[in-house]
């Protein structure tokens, strides 16, 4: 890392307090292991404010980690993990009000409804005015007809716009995502795509995308961090990556990265 990015890291980590000049994201040597295995080895990175960066990597590679310490759910073994200015083994409890975090992968209770869950994670967030906010959310995320069924009865693509509604329940600051579009047909992922593309640049709002829907990536995210074996290898715009490794598709160069091919296509050796 050069001066000057060791530099932005210092600062953005320097900016205590909960104020709208924190920067979102700052992570500074990150690592957690878990006995002999390192899952995430030694993270830096930041976030800008308004931004959508997408966090890239096979299975395996530390995204699910990374976030999961992001959000103050994992205590790291070492390094720093601020968000919004708060450190996220600490000061956790300062700033979940304003970030949310959505994964089709976890479900809600089953035996509410759709109102109920929603009802329970907006007082959970401190919304005010919880009727009418989850009102307006289900209009804008098509899920009206649902509000009285129970989540069990739903359909994978039910429950996923379901889970996109909690997630923007308190107007985040900063969204996190994982596969925010899986298991939906393709006409309702294109548009929660434009709907997360219009609520970051609306509200300002920060968002950080895992996904291994590489076309999505290429149309939400300014910037791509590629993990590989709990380290970030590639950290650039999606246009760079596709120069630098001479290809057409985010897609390409994901599969070259992560078959251990370097930007000429030769095969990278470990020591």
């Amino acid at each position: 890392m050069n001066s000057s990015a060791a530099n932005e890291i210092d600062d953005a980590l320097a900016r205590a307090g909960d104020g709208a000049a924190a920067t979102p994201i700052a992570v500074r040597d990150l690592v957690k292991r878990y006995g002999q295995v390192t899952a995430v080895a030694g993270l830096t990175f930041t976030i800008a404010a308004g931004s959508v960066t997408a966090l890239l990597g096979g299975n395996g590679a530390g995204k699910t980690t990374t976030i999961a310490m992001l959000l103050g759910l994992l205590t790291p073994t070492s390094g720093e993990v601020r968000v919004l200015g708060a450190d996220m083994t600490r000061e956790r409890s300062r700033v979940a009000h304003r970030i949310n975090f959505e994964s089709p992968y976890m479900d809600m209770p089953m035996r509410l409804t759709v109102r109920q869950n929603l009802s329970v994670y907006a007082r959970l967030y401190g919304v005010r005015n919880v009727a009418e906010r989850i009102g307006t959310l289900a209009d804008e995320m098509q899920i009206s007809p649902l509000l009285d069924r129970q989540n069990g009865k739903l359909s994978a693509g039910q429950k996923t716009r379901v889970s996109l509604a909690k997630a923007l329940l308190n107007a985040p600051e900063l969204l996190l995502l994982d596969e925010p579009t899986a298991s939906l047909d393709p006409d309702t992922a294109d548009w929660v795509r434009s709907h997360l593309k219009d609520y970051a640049a609306a509200r300002g709002a920060s968002i950080l995308l895992a996904s291994h829907n590489m076309a999505e990536v290429e149309r939400l995210a300014d910037r791509v961090l590629i993990m590989k074996t709990g380290r970030i290898v590639e950290d650039a715009p999606p246009p760079a990556l596709l120069r630098k490794y001479r290809k057409k598709t985010l897609e390409a160069v994901f599969l070259q990265i992560v078959r251990g091919n370097d930007a000429h296509g030769t095969q990278q050796r470990h020591v």
